[in-house]
């Protein structure tokens, strides 16, 4: 073959797969538009269109996820509730009132008032039953919603994470890792409780110093390749052409201008959540769904990174909150972020 033919061929052969892409590509983005109007309008449970590709609703997270059709999501990022008791309306009243319950309200030191944090360890095997119990319902309906190749990103801390993980691989969903947020937090590290000074040199549990987060995929159709092309899911997206998407994240804590913004006890940074939003999308194509939204922190990511995110919440509160702190929370200047 002569040098002209090559070159002819080798442009023959771009235009076919450029046009085999575009193809497929603007197949995903057409489906993706039907599946957005449908979901995003679905029931009729109280919700805020936050914006044209954002939306709020406010219900129960396995009443709604019973409702959404098949194959509708294409990711999921959330922070759940732990130790479902610690959200029973008298333990979460008490939170608001600052005092009391299983919550641990830490004292303030330098003059700041840090965050109340759930104790953990005081859960019963009862508990920690219907803690499995919880997590289970959850991960099986999300597998019935979610897209093959579809991910889950689910934050966890270390001493509940191993029965939270257990849930989603029994439930049929494929491990496939986890990232670990270097965070100085405040759990651990204290000495036996009201007797501080019999024991100056024990502690209880190791001070954590990391966040764990299960990273799940739905199992694919085919090769990667084939599933991205017929679903837009599969895989994550790297953070450069240079840089895959990394499992260890340095991340310090939710920084005082979020927490006003805010003002939910565990908010996540933005900055943490626009990167797991981002990877999560492998092809910035779908929905992304946060089953706990809160204060709406991922919501506001998603916005940020020009991504579709629904998010449900069956409380009011923080339904109403969601509302005031979307625009200021996903505005903030993304290069702080990246």
């Amino acid at each position: 073959m002569s040098t002209g033919s090559e070159n002819l061929f080798a442009q023959l052969s771009a235009f076919s797969s450029q046009s085999s892409r575009r193809s497929w590509f603007q197949h995903l983005q057409s489906r993706h538009e039907r599946t957005w109007n449908v979901v995003r309008t679905l029931g009729i449970e109280p919700r805020h269109n936050l914006s044209d590709s954002i939306t709020y609703v406010r219900c129960d997270a396995l009443q709604w996820i019973s409702q959404l059709p098949p194959n509708s999501i294409h990711a999921v990022v959330t922070d759940p509730p732990y130790g479902m008791v610690e959200y029973e309306e008298k333990n979460h009243s008490k939170l608001r009132g600052g005092r009391g319950g299983v919550w641990r309200i830490p004292p303030s030191f330098d003059g700041a008032k840090r965050r109340p944090v759930p104790r953990f360890t005081v859960l019963t095997r009862e508990d920690i039953l219907n803690l499995h119990g919880f997590f289970t319902s959850v991960a099986s309906g999300l597998l019935k919603v979610l897209v093959p190749g579809g991910h889950v990103f689910i934050a966890s801390n270390p001493l509940v994470s191993t029965m939270t993980f257990h849930a989603f691989i029994e439930s049929g969903f494929e491990k496939r890792g986890e990232i670990i947020r270097l965070v100085q937090t405040l759990r651990g590290g204290d000495r036996p409780k009201g007797a501080e000074e019999d024991f100056p040199d024990i502690s209880v549990m190791p001070k954590s110093c990391w966040e764990p987060w299960g990273i799940f995929r739905k199992p694919i159709e085919g090769t990667v390749a084939d599933n991205l092309r017929s679903w837009g899911a599969g895989g994550l997206r790297r953070i450069s052409d240079d840089e895959p998407f990394k499992d260890v994240i340095q991340c310090s804590p939710t920084r005082s201008t979020e927490k006003e913004i805010a003002p939910h006890p565990s908010l996540k940074p933005q900055r943490l959540l626009r990167k797991l939003v981002k990877a999560a999308l492998p092809l910035g194509i779908g929905v992304i769904y946060d089953p706990f939204a809160g204060s709406g922190s991922t919501l506001a990511a998603a916005a940020a990174m020009s991504l579709c995110a629904l998010g449900t919440d069956s409380d009011s509160q923080y339904f109403a909150m969601a509302k005031r702190v979307f625009e200021p929370l996903s505005s903030l200047p993304v290069f702080q972020y990246e």
